[in-house]
């Protein structure tokens, strides 16, 4: 590992951390700033969710959700966190080697003395860090909100534990397969567009899993893969799922690592 390119890409970056944590925050705060209100009329919201269509509900993960409680109401939640981190990792994926590539710097940097293994190691650290930051501002956003806004309504701190870690696994999955996806493509002009296309695209394929009933889709949507609601009524993650996504995870970095060492890699002219 170089420490001198981990500082170069973690400081390039280190503006957008604070802006996807500070947002996250800020939804996150706000959205429990309205908990009391649910919470005081649990029956008629519960009355008035279950007039929707049962797909309307399963869309969005709310047909077994209680949201008069603490993490019921967290659940609904934690999914428009997951949509955030995955646009946050897709967009870190995709850039990880692939703006130099288009800014045409990157043959600058493969000149240096120092391997391909260790400027990719030297990348993926300074993204894991970043996205470990972010990480951490929505644990510390989470219990600070729900400590001022549920007053001392009881819940699971296993449990929310458990929906919290999940989420270093769901970043993990957005960014190696978004690197690997950058690395079979020749060359990417923006990063945005991929980013947005990989995190919206598999939680459209939630939603339709949940609306067609069609379990296969499960198996491609980590949405599914670490669903809040899953972890909350059963207290524990669903291990197969779970599993494949580590699986993906850890071919896509091992690919990464073959194609980049591999890779035709284009130059100033």
């Amino acid at each position: 590992m170089s420490a001198n390119i981990f500082m170069h890409e973690f400081r390039s970056r280190f503006k957008s951390v604070l802006i996807w944590s500070l947002s996250i925050a800020a939804m996150t705060f706000f959205f429990f700033s309205l908990f009391p209100v649910f919470a005081d009329q649990a029956a008629l919201l519960n009355g008035f969710m279950a007039k929707y269509p049962p797909e309307l509900r399963a869309a969005f993960g709310i047909n077994n959700m209680d949201l008069a409680t603490v993490l019921g109401f967290y659940s609904l939640l934690f999914m428009f966190i997951q949509l955030c981190v995955a646009i946050q990792a897709s967009n870190y994926g995709f850039g990880l080697v692939s703006i130099e590539e288009s800014e045409l710097t990157a043959d600058f940097l493969l000149s240096k003395p120092i391997s391909r293994t260790q400027i990719l190691s030297s990348k993926l650290l300074a993204a894991l860090v970043s996205l470990l930051i972010t990480n951490l501002v929505i644990w510390g956003s989470t219990f600070a909100a729900i400590e001022i806004f549920c007053k001392g309504r009881d819940y699971d701190r296993g449990t929310l534990a458990l929906v919290l870690g999940s989420i270093i696994i769901f970043q993990l999955f957005f960014l190696s397969v978004g690197l690997v996806i950058s690395l079979l493509v020749k060359r990417l002009r923006s990063v945005t567009p991929y980013g947005l296309g990989l995190g919206f695209g598999m939680y459209v394929l939630s939603a339709f899993t949940g609306v067609f009933g069609q379990i296969w889709l499960e198996l491609i949507t980590p949405f599914k893969h670490l669903d809040a609601t899953y972890i909350v009524a059963n207290r524990a993650y669903n291990t197969p799922l779970v599993l494949l996504n580590l699986a993906v995870s850890l071919v896509s970095l091992v690919a990464s690592y073959w194609l980049y060492t591999r890779r035709d890699v284009p130059a100033v002219s």
